[in-house]
């Protein structure tokens, strides 16, 4: 029925290292903001999945963590993510940093790939910071490394190939059944999508002060009688120490905070905000079962 309709649907798993492009690039395809972007590796910490309809196509993308060497609980849970990630999409896409080449963690997920049993093709990102000829070797390089399906060579900040990029995927969806509705961009919960603005909102204004040692979590999202909301959210962190410099001086820091936040998710929910913010010291919460489920990670033992 869906090969007459011509209908088509499917899962593309974007995974690469840490600070690839891949959240600039869901955000890029989608054509809103569904992925929170930072200069700080490893912000993705679940499978977030950005939905396009595209030429008859339903695409569903999902961003999944950078895949790196773990170190912490936290690090095993995200690559093991990033990994069913993969493993459970119709294609994979490997995105690697065109500027960074085939460094040290490139390589070692190009030698992983073999445990991606469907087709992978590869994504060259943030080609406009290399000449041409250095472009057309990286290629080559790659290529020979895993035999890719095929090759784009794109900028995903710019938006340079990302239509070539959809308009091929499109062609390679399997018939069937669009699974979200035609105007649905996410299947994050609204709920979720505000914590991982608050959380971006956290890391960019905080950089090196507050390592990973915080999560967000919404609480509260009441929505009043004018069809404004309440949402209220915790950001936890580790120790005493880091909840005053999330506060800040006088309360600066968390006020700028919320109000960049607060503008982001009234954005994102059509609807006005009052956004409140709160800072609870929970020692240890990255070895939290309850974390975990909140962030959509399976805790690994």
């Amino acid at each position: 029925m869906n090969e007459e309709t011509g209908t088509k649907c499917g899962y593309i798993a974007l995974i690469g290292a840490p600070n690839a492009g891949k959240s600039t690039l869901l955000n890029a395809l989608v054509g809103a903001k569904v992925s929170i972007v930072t200069h700080k590796v490893q912000t993705t910490r679940a499978l977030v999945r950005g939905i396009v309809a595209h030429e008859g196509s339903q695409l569903i993308f999902v961003d999944t963590p950078g895949i790196f060497a773990p170190k912490r609980r936290l690090d095993r849970a995200m690559v093991t993510t990033a990994w069913s990630g993969a493993r459970e999409a119709d294609l994979v896409g490997v995105l690697i940093d065109a500027k960074k080449g085939l460094d040290d963690e490139a390589l070692k997920l190009l030698e992983q790939l073999g445990k991606v049993k469907k087709p992978v093709f590869l994504v060259l990102n943030k080609i406009d910071l290399i000449r041409r000829e250095q472009l057309l070797k990286l290629a080559e390089e790659a290529n020979a490394k895993s035999n890719f399906v095929r090759i784009f060579m794109i900028s995903a900040e710019k938006g340079d190939g990302v239509n070539d990029l959809k308009a091929w995927l499109s062609g390679e969806m399997p018939f069937g059944p669009w699974l979200y509705p035609e105007d649905q961009m996410s299947d994050l919960p609204m709920r979720m999508l505000a914590a991982e603005v608050t959380r971006e909102k956290l890391f960019l204004r905080l950089h090196e002060e507050l390592p990973y040692s915080s999560t967000v979590e919404t609480e509260l999202w009441e929505v009043k009688k004018d069809g404004s909301a309440r949402v209220e959210q915790t950001i936890y962190v580790e120790r005493e120490s880091q909840k005053k410099i999330v506060i800040g001086k006088s309360g600066a820091t968390i006020k700028a905070i919320s109000m960049a936040a607060r503008d982001e998710i009234a954005e994102i929910a059509e609807q006005p905000i009052h956004l409140f913010l709160f800072v609870k010291v929970r020692e240890n919460w990255a070895d939290d079962p309850e974390r975990y489920r909140e962030m959509g990670l399976e805790m690994p033992k």
